[in-house]
């Protein structure tokens, strides 16, 4: 009879035994994501509608709830008696090795949670070794968000395709000259989606200045309106109200400027002008790196981006934010990787597939990479934990769901999880609700 074999630390089961071993309260003050979601509320009771903008969904919330419900669908069926003594939970996308599967989603808007804003959550992704997605509504610039990222952070750009060219390729130059190694476009935010908790207050955060940063500091953007482009921090807590008094009650010239501005820039990014695919080739005409194209939920969508030699994919519908009434994002991954044409061109090395919309645990990284995806974002859990305890939060959702990954990958039976990849047929279970 053999010894079993010796385990090795990671960073991930230090964490996990330092939980126990040092017995102090988490700084969420609970690991349960439904408590960490409550917490956050309360903290933001103050000011709800900011809790609202980030965390509600569009029309009735049905395409929120229908992403959970996948993952409800969906069950795991462990494997026993093999040697998952040891696990690796690194991979390696377009070439670059990350320390994990899970990407920090492209959430904008932060600082309307917490004075830090996305500086906060930069800092903490390089303190985990998680990549970033910066996303174009950052409540702080480009250049900011890479310099808190430092230098050995990993981290991508999110583009809101501006309706103007010369813009555009501003974005894309300054977003590779901050160490942006790969762009991703998000297709399902031509415009803003029907969200009635923020129609009923009003509240649209661009319009007063905050979420804007990146164009702010733009040199073709505020050269066109006849400013030099300003690198700014963003006041907290977010108060509209006031700024709207200022400036059309009381006149203030500040005012009416960032509000003048913040009108311009949501109509440059979120301006109601529809992209095609035709309209791809000059993002590849100007961006070099890896492309990826984030809202794909239907198959002939996600065939249709290897015919056009796009580098990648997030199956994504943002987590219900603007499509009411919407399938599950992982049931739109079920069906995508059935496509004989999607997963050869995977198995090529052709296309990357990655998945957003609904994870809330290890044990939902570990199903949505088991239907195909390469690697996950996590998006509402770590806003949970900025607007909590800012990067102190971020970090805890971070370390906590990748080591839950990383425990729950063995006792499925998996040792390293890149074996997890397509393994739906043997791993997953449908169950009906």
């Amino acid at each position: 009879m053999s010894s079993a074999a010796p385990v090795q630390s990671t960073q991930w089961m230090k964490y996990f035994g330092d939980i126990y071993g040092h017995a102090k309260p988490p700084v969420l003050g609970s690991f349960a994501v439904k408590e960490i979601e409550d917490r956050a509320r309360e903290v933001m009771k103050d000011h709800l509608p900011a809790y609202m903008y980030t965390f509600g969904s569009a029309g009735t919330c049905s395409t929120d709830a229908e992403n959970r419900r996948a993952f409800n669908r969906w069950k795991i069926v462990p494997a026993m008696l093999r040697d998952c003594t040891n696990r690796n939970v690194e991979t390696t996308i377009f070439g670059q090795k990350f320390h994990a599967p899970l990407f920090i989603a492209p959430i904008g808007v932060q600082g309307i949670l917490h004075a830090d804003g996305e500086l906060a959550t930069a800092r903490a992704a390089a303190a985990c070794g998680i990549p970033y997605i910066m996303s174009s509504a950052s409540s702080r610039s480009i250049e900011d968000v890479a310099k808190a990222n430092g230098p050995n952070g990993q981290r991508w750009y999110q583009l809101y395709w501006p309706r103007t060219d010369e813009i555009t390729i501003s974005l894309l130059n300054r977003a590779k000259a901050a160490g942006f190694s790969a762009l991703v476009i998000t297709l399902d935010t031509m415009l803003l989606g029907w969200r009635p908790h923020d129609l009923d207050t009003a509240y649209i955060p661009f319009f007063y200045g905050v979420g804007i940063q990146v164009g702010l500091s733009d040199p073709v953007f505020m050269k066109s309106h006849g400013y030099e482009p300003v690198h700014e921090t963003t006041k907290f807590p977010f108060e509209p109200e006031k700024i709207r008094d200022a400036a059309l009650k009381g006149g203030d010239a500040n005012a009416q400027k960032v509000m003048k501005l913040g009108k311009e820039w949501l109509g440059q990014t979120n301006s109601g002008s529809f992209r095609s695919w035709e309209d791809l080739q000059f993002i590849k005409d100007h961006w070099d790196g890896p492309i990826i194209l984030k809202g794909i939920q239907r198959t002939s969508d996600a065939e249709k981006a290897i015919d056009m030699g796009i580098h990648g994919i997030i199956v994504s519908n943002h987590g219900g934010r603007q499509v009411d009434g919407a399938i599950g994002s992982l049931d739109a991954l079920a069906k995508i990787m059935r496509s004989q044409k999607v997963i050869q061109a995977q198995a090529k090395g052709d296309l990357t597939v990655l998945f957003d919309s609904g994870i809330r645990t290890g044990s939902d990284v570990i199903k949505a990479m088991a239907m195909g995806a390469q690697g996950v974002l996590i998006a509402r859990p770590y806003m949970y934990g900025l607007a909590t305890a800012g990067q102190a939060g971020v970090e805890q959702i971070l370390m906590q769901t990748v080591t839950d990954m990383h425990i729950t990958m063995g006792l499925c039976g998996y040792s390293d999880v890149n074996d997890l990849i397509g393994k739906r047929d043997e791993l997953l279970e449908l169950v009906d609700d």
